[in-house]
């Protein structure tokens, strides 16, 4: 059903384009045709959609209830594109606080390089350093997965909505 109307915007937004195109190369077939082309080639807004399938008046069609539909969507969309830029963020910071913490350890080790117990503070050093780094690695690692997981789970969240309604209507029909 929603394909039908898809294809039925397409074919009167086509039929609108040549009208559009005819006009103008008549006139200024040079500027004129491309800044149509150029417009012909947006995609129309969900008001636009709206008003198109209002005139076209099929029966059965809750034609707010699709463009509503549309609208969460893009919002859950949206939502997932917050929590992945939000994650990224706070990997990238923590990151940093990781690095920043690494260098000051290692300007601490330069400064007893040459000492008596040198060799035998550097291996421990160097030990512990290679520890942190595997936990520091781990603690990235695990918050790069819940980042994804939290922009996923708002992509799932609504693809089950969309199941649900789906099966609503489904049940409606019989």
């Amino acid at each position: 059903m929603a394909t039908t109307v898809r294809k039925t915007a397409r074919k009167t937004a086509t039929k609108a384009s040549r009208k559009a195109t005819a006009k103008t190369t008549g006139k200024k077939a040079g500027a004129s045709a491309s800044a149509s082309a150029k417009k012909s080639l947006t995609l129309p807004s969900l008001g636009d959609l709206r008003k198109l399938v209002g005139r076209l008046k099929l029966p059965g069609v809750d034609v707010a209830a699709i463009i509503e539909s549309q609208r969460k969507d893009m919002e859950a969309l949206a939502e997932a594109n917050r929590q992945a830029y939000e994650g990224i963020k706070a990997l990238a910071q923590r990151r940093n606080e990781i690095l920043r913490a690494a260098l000051v350890e290692w300007q601490e080790t330069m400064k007893d390089v040459a000492g008596k117990d040198a060799l035998s503070k550097n291996a421990e050093r160097a030990k512990a350093g290679v520890k942190k780094a595997i936990e520091s690695f781990r603690e990235l690692a695990e918050m790069e997965a819940e980042s994804r997981r939290k922009a996923w789970k708002v992509l799932q969240d609504r693809f089950q909505e969309n199941l649900a309604n789906l099966q609503s209507l489904l049940l409606k029909s019989k």
